[in-house]
């Protein structure tokens, strides 16, 4: 598992010990967010809940904010593995079995992870710095990643294609679990056949 990416921290651990903290610190803000929500967080629950010093929070965080940017990252970095993951190692040129895998790991997360639902990777509530947007690190990770398994160059015009394509489905699935908890399934299936129908204008 890659750690949290250090530019989210005040200061990177070093030692196992103190990496294993910042562990459990992120999953008790996860948990903490299911239960009470971004605005009853509080880092001194997370340190209670994490079973650590509230020094210990302040060590890796001057606040909630730059906490819930770090979970946002992390999970970003799951996902990541994920995907790859269910990819493979081989090289293909079936670009829909990876938008199934990509959608698919997204819905999974989205149904399973802790804190997800709230966070996922920095749009729904406001994390990091107030002029970034998670949507462009979202599609810049996933060309990197697919334009490989592809065989494609990851140039502006995929970069951008990946950017609608990433807009669009987080918009789609945010309305689908809107009306259905569990991810309305006829507005997921909707989501799957627009994004096919508009990935195989460049990607065909």
């Amino acid at each position: 598992m890659k750690p949290v990416p250090h530019a989210s921290l005040r200061r990177a651990p070093v030692q196992r010990r103190s990496a294993e903290r910042l562990t459990r610190i992120l999953d008790a803000c996860a948990d903490l967010l299911d239960e009470v929500g971004y605005d009853a967080l509080s880092t001194r629950a997370v340190a209670l809940r994490a079973g650590v010093p509230i020094g210990s929070v302040y060590r890796f965080f001057g606040n909630k904010r730059q906490m819930v940017d770090a979970l946002a990252q992390r999970n970003l970095e799951r996902y990541s593995e994920r995907v790859t993951e269910r990819l493979g190692d081989g090289g293909s040129d079936d670009w829909r079995a990876a938008m199934d895998a990509v959608l698919d790991e997204y819905l999974a997360m989205k149904r399973t992870a802790p804190g997800f639902s709230l966070v996922d990777f920095g749009n729904q509530i406001p994390v990091g710095a107030r002029h970034t947007e998670p949507n462009h690190r979202v599609a810049d990770r996933l060309t990197d990643l697919l334009s490989g398994y592809l065989g494609r160059t990851p140039d502006d015009e995929l970069r951008r294609t990946f950017l609608i394509a990433v807009e669009t489905a987080d918009t789609l699935v945010h309305l689908a679990f809107r009306v259905d908890p569990q991810g309305d399934e006829a507005i997921i299936a909707e989501t799957r056949e627009l994004l096919r129908a508009y990935l195989a204008r460049v990607l065909d």
